[in-house]
């Protein structure tokens, strides 16, 4: 009986698993909830990875912008302060505030001029040599990215960092006709200066459709944070104003030594700290390419400040403090383009040939062709600008940064190290325009300032020093 009942009872248990597929499909009020429950639950699971992704996207763009933003105030600070406290510190304490001023001053002309029609013309899609003014008076220029040139920060982020690197380019010049040029001058000659020759070199290595672009130019020029843009243009750009207006009264007779080693020591090292804003801010995002770029800046700077000292010491049997900090600014200036394609251990070679390369510019090439660049400015940026560009086309790696690929959108060689020597020759071009550029614009811009204001300062006004006869004041009043 038990077994029988067993029996029966298995049989309906099977029965009911076989027809209740069949009755639960044919059941309309039993068929609608599943399918319905299930595309809900899919639906939430959707829109929660939707949720999470642009959590994410937005902590990104959040911590790029911050990134870019204290990039930008380490930018500036180096015009307002290192290069003010460096020049300041190496001329004559009767020029002091003068050579001081001229840096500060840019902050203020060159953050104006880029407000009207400076950037537009820079990062605007126009000619191969320069944009339109479709971002005049930053219309436009708002909380969206530019995705062309930084798709995680806002335009305004890019706009306000890219300015710093236009306030300090014109500001460098200004170390080579240091204690000789008037104030209205150097304002004249620096509003014209900054459009005729920085914006389009700048255009042309930086712009969407630029013809040095690297990625889109039909001559693509590898130059990371601005070796040809600010150094080698600023640095030629010196030497011909420093030609053009001839020497200082009494060089080289008279001796014209640094009025403060220590201003000037404090100066170097506020720029060293700012060009990690320079070169690892390059990378528009708080990435792995920002590491190995600011990496690759403080190797590069600790390499030439030996470098120079080194050589100093062999050549005089002393290694002076005024050495070491122009050999760490000579290995920064080399770096600057190549800091985002090269890793530590070509920093550092690139940084002790910068170094010793720019002390020979410096003492030996100076001295034989008898040039007064107050600040060796042309040996410093000019020289060590143009070597740190073709040092970028022997050292640049696609292992740090892919910069070249082909069709399939595989990385390809970037540099000789990698297989392209072909890339020497794309950076040979590059310092040849940024040369031919700056000065041929430098020399025009100068007679034309000459001819409507005049240049120089008299002779009684250069002998009682820039402080008084172009600012009324002093710099040092002890008696106060």
């Amino acid at each position: 009986m038990q077994r029988r009942i067993l029996r029966i009872l298995v049989g309906l248990t099977v029965t009911f698993i076989l027809l209740a597929p069949a009755g639960f499909a044919q059941a309309p009020s039993m068929s609608r909830p599943l399918p319905a429950a299930g595309a809900t639950a899919s639906q939430d699971i959707q829109s929660r990875i939707s949720a999470l992704e642009q959590q994410a996207a937005d902590a990104r763009t959040a911590g790029d912008n911050a990134w870019m933003l204290v990039c930008a105030a380490l930018v500036l600070m180096m015009t307002g302060l290192g290069l003010a406290l460096f020049y300041g510190g190496l001329v004559r304490k009767k020029n002091v505030l003068a050579t001081m001023m001229q840096s500060f001053i840019m902050m203020g002309v060159v953050t104006v001029l880029w407000a009207f029609f400076g950037y537009s013309l820079v990062f605007h899609a126009g000619s191969r040599f320069i944009g339109n003014l479709d971002y005049l008076f930053l219309r436009g220029v708002g909380a969206a990215p530019d995705p062309d040139y930084a798709a995680t920060i806002p335009q305004q982020t890019f706009m306000v960092y890219q300015l710093m690197f236009a306030i300090i380019t014109p500001a460098l010049i200004t170390g080579a006709f240091a204690e000789r040029m008037k104030f209205k001058a150097m304002l004249l000659f620096m509003v014209l200066w900054t459009i005729i020759v920085y914006d389009p070199m700048a255009h042309m290595v930086w712009g969407k459709d630029g013809l040095l672009n690297a990625t889109v130019g039909a001559i693509p020029t590898l130059d990371f944070a601005g070796g040809t843009v600010v150094h080698v243009t600023s640095g030629i750009s010196a030497l011909v104003c420093a030609l053009y207006l001839g020497k200082r009264v009494g060089f080289p007779k008279e001796a014209m030594p640094p009025h403060s080693v220590v201003l000037s020591l404090i100066g170097a090292c506020l720029l060293w700290v700012g060009w990690f804003g320079f070169n690892a801010g390059s990378a528009l995002a708080a990435g792995s390419l920002a590491t190995s770029a600011f990496v690759a800046t403080h190797f590069a700077a600790a390499a030439a400040a030996l470098g120079w000292a080194a050589a100093e010491w062999i050549r005089t049997g002393k290694a002076s403090v005024l050495g070491a900090i122009s050999g760490a600014v000579a290995g920064l200036v080399a770096i600057t383009p190549a800091a985002g394609f090269v890793g530590p251990m070509s920093a550092l070679a690139i940084g002790v040939i910068a170094g010793v390369a720019c002390y020979q510019m410096v003492t030996r090439v100076k001295s034989k062709f008898g040039y007064d660049d107050s600040l060796d400015v042309f040996g410093v940026h000019g020289a060590g600008g143009t070597l740190g560009a073709l040092l970028t086309g022997v050292f640049a790696a696609k292992a740090i940064n892919p910069v070249f690929k082909n069709a399939q959108g595989v990385a390809t060689a970037v540099g000789l190290i990698d297989g392209h020597a072909g890339q020497i020759l794309n950076q040979l071009f590059g310092v040849a325009i940024a040369w031919g550029l700056g000065i041929v614009g430098t020399l025009v811009i100068l007679k034309v300032v000459d001819s409507l204001v005049g240049l120089r300062v008299t002779e009684e006004q250069e002998i009682q020093g820039l402080d008084l006869s172009q600012h009324g004041e002093e710099g040092y009043n002890f008696e106060a």
